[in-house]
């Protein structure tokens, strides 16, 4: 069984390592378990390791004395107030008073880490902790200590000596087969959805061969010589009756085929899981809008394992690009600031930088941006703070590789992706690539004041400044009044798509002039290169929302992910196109059974509904201000609850009522209406032509009687 996961408390002795290392760790086990039939399949990018030496140090001031355990992983040397215990003590008397206490911890394994408990002494958040321990030994016999950097330790929810970092495991529980089929000499297992687990086999006897064809669709399970994940397994007769594969796999359909010498009463599953509270919830008047949330919700949570990944079947990496929208999903569904964090050191790895971010252009400018977000919603400096150094690192990487002209253009080793889209020109200056770095400097100009780098922060703000300044001058059409996409030798292409002109809407880099020409000539026109890929949808539909198309894209969401619906999908896929026919709904990367059935990117109406129709965002960091907008979009009715970092919002509205209340932050309520609004609490302000708002204060409820335009 998995974990229990709790919140790490300061009072509460837990396991500390060096930050980053235990991600770092973890996401390289978790990333090379992806296989293709049975053959390894490891990232395609560095890898990073922990440092294998590091030390941990505190500082107390104890009223009486202490006896103190100690648990380690790895071999260490411990100095109190500068004098070396001798051995590996698992215990030891602290006096009362002032003390330094030092652990130097050595593991080339797994990473070095420690648990320390006493009455006052517990390893917590409150140590220090590096890397590069410039100690030695005086000739007093002292040590002494020159120019080394502390940094606060990291941590997360190991608070239990014997729950070891290096031991962790995802949570798992039965799960039993919905249906059974005889095919041929096996079974073909339905588990009723998609899954992701482990297959048991139950009251197995006997030796020999058993074959396991794994489907995410019926067609994949039953196709033994193309589908794309299988396990055989041997058994010599000595294997537990009640055995469980130690492989995980995705699937709903499982094909199996066993020797006449193997025998076995059924076949079940451990599905595997993180353990998230649902926090966010949403239902309106129209019943498919709710099984497309449902569904995306649970699409979401498939995906959020160690990490945020992309598809739980094919990859099972991170890409930044797909967690860039798992953040934004996260805030809205399960406001898990931990799996965020996870992602995003995991993602970053360690100095010194050689490569982008999946070895992709934009996947690094959305590693900032995911910052800038991650500090928007839940206000947490201390992240920050300890990852700068690795922001700023890679920043220059980044801005080394613009060419003269001050733009990124594609180097050797660069690979730009944009989206998977036929013909898309993605050579020279890319107007979308300019537009993500701007982004990406402004966030990180953000980050370098909260870490307190003052000079950084103006360097960064101003080459944001001066790079946007620039991208309108060189992309911007002034008479056709849209985004260009591409500029090759000092010329300006005539080619127009939809990338930077729908993140220029959300960006707020356009004015209303320009962002009502974009939408008309660019995201409603279909002469435009149509986006097909959830992954791009996500930002069409959010730029649309943005401009106050609600209605416009429910029925792109009614249509699009009601079409997988339709045709059975129980999570939504890495690609749909409705002109597709039977089996061509499963192919993709040339392969039958490519495409990922359940893909992060696919799960996106959890953050549309939550942003543009409960309409609830942060203003200022942490929801200290924030602004709820609701817009039924045709709807009769919307309610639900959009998580903060310390609570919810919770919102109904109807036609002809808006009830509101919050635990945390001031909020601003903004609405239309024909008639003049009334509450029940507070006071609304009309901001004319049939506008209103009025100030929600925490834990009062609010209750407005309106006629909505």
């Amino acid at each position: 069984m998995g974990k229990t996961f709790l919140p790490n408390n300061s009072a509460t002795s837990t396991w500390i390592w060096y930050p980053g290392d235990f991600e770092i760790w973890l996401s390289n086990k978790m990333q090379v378990r992806r296989t293709e039939r049975e053959a390894v399949f490891p990232p395609l990018w560095k890898y990073y390791s922990p440092d294998p030496l590091v030390t941990f140090q505190t500082e107390v001031d104890i009223p009486e004395q202490d006896e103190v355990k100690i648990y380690s992983e790895g071999t260490f040397q411990l100095l109190v107030d500068g004098i070396q215990i001798y051995g590996l003590p698992k215990s030891i008397t602290i006096p009362a008073g002032k003390h330094k206490i030092s652990f130097k911890v050595y593991n080339q394994e797994v990473l070095p880490a420690i648990y320390v408990e006493g009455k006052y002494v517990k390893s917590n958040a409150n140590w220090i902790v590096t890397n590069e321990d410039k100690l030695w030994i005086d000739e007093t016999g002292k040590a002494q200590q020159s120019g080394t950097p502390w940094i606060p330790v990291g941590s997360w929810s190991f608070n239990s000596p014997k729950d070891k970092p290096s031991e962790f495991r995802l949570a798992t529980k039965p799960w039993n087969a919905k249906k059974i089929e005889k095919i041929g000499d096996g079974k073909l297992i339905d588990f009723g959805k998609e899954t992701f687990g482990y297959i048991k086999i139950n009251g197995l006897k006997g030796k020999g061969n058993l074959a396991l064809y794994y489907g995410e669709s019926r067609e994949e399970a039953l196709d033994s010589e193309k589908c794309e994940t299988l396990d055989y397994i041997h058994f010599d007769g000595n294997q537990p009756k009640e055995y469980t594969h130690n492989k995980s796999k995705a699937f709903r359909y499982v094909q199996v085929q066993a020797d006449a010498t193997l025998e076995y009463d059924s076949i079940s599953m451990l599905h595997e899981y993180l353990p998230l509270e649902y926090r966010g919830e949403f239902k309106s008047s129209d019943d498919l809008l709710n099984d497309i949330w449902d569904v995306s919700a649970y699409t979401m949570h498939l995906t959020s394992r160690e990490f945020f990944i992309d598809g739980i079947k094919r990859d099972r990496w991170i890409w930044s690009g797909d967690a860039y929208q798992s953040y934004l999903m996260n805030y809205y569904l399960f406001f898990d600031s931990p799996s965020v964090e996870r992602t995003l050191i995991a993602l970053r790895g360690k100095d010194p930088v050689t490569a982008h971010v999946n070895t992709i252009m934009d996947y690094s400018l959305y590693w900032f941006m995911g910052i800038y977000d991650y500090y928007l919603y839940t206000g947490d400096t201390s992240f920050i703070k300890t990852f700068y150094p690795r922001m700023k690192t890679l920043m220059e990487f980044c801005l080394g590789r613009r060419n003269k002209n001050g733009f990124l253009e594609p180097l050797e080793g660069d690979w730009v992706f944009i989206d998977w889209a036929d013909g898309l020109a993605k050579t020279g200056e890319v107007s979308f690539e300019q537009m993500l770095l701007v982004r990406s400097l402004e966030a990180i100009a953000v980050s370098a004041d909260i870490a307190g780098e003052n000079e950084d922060q103006k360097q960064y703000q101003k080459l944001a400044d001066d790079l946007k300044e620039k991208l309108f001058d060189v992309f911007w059409d002034k008479e056709a009044q849209v985004m260009k996409h591409q500029y090759i030798d000092g010329d300006v292409q005539d080619t127009v798509t939809k990338y930077a002109n729908m993140f220029g809407i959300f960006f707020d880099y356009f004015d209303e002039v320009q962002k009502q020409s974009v939408k008309n000539k660019v995201l409603l026109n279909d002469n435009i290169q149509k986006i097909t890929t959830p992954y791009m949808r996500f930002f069409e539909l959010e730029a649309l929302c943005a401009l106050g198309e609600q209605e416009f894209v429910l029925d792109e969401i009614r249509d699009y992910w009601g079409g997988m619906l339709k045709l059975g999908a129980t999570s939504f896929w890495e690609l749909y196109n409705p002109s597709d026919k039977g089996e061509e709904h499963l192919a993709m990367y040339g392969r039958p059974y490519g495409k990922s059935l359940c893909h992060a990117w696919g799960a996106s109406p959890i953050y549309l509904f939550g942003k543009y129709y409960f309409g609830v965002k942060p203003i200022s960091a942490g929801y200290k201000t924030y602004e709820v907008k609701p817009n039924l979009g045709g709807l009769q009715w919307i309610e639900g609850k959009v998580p903060t970092p310390n609570g919810s919002v919770d919102i109904y509205c109807s036609t002809k009522e808006i009830k509101v209340k919050s635990s945390e932050g001031v909020g601003i309520l903004i609405f239309k209406s024909t008639t003049k609004p009334l509450t029940n609490s507070g006071s609304i302000t009309a901001l004319g032509e049939g506008k209103y708002e009025m100030k929600i204060e925490p834990n009062k409820g609010y209750q407005i009687t309106y006629k909505a335009l």
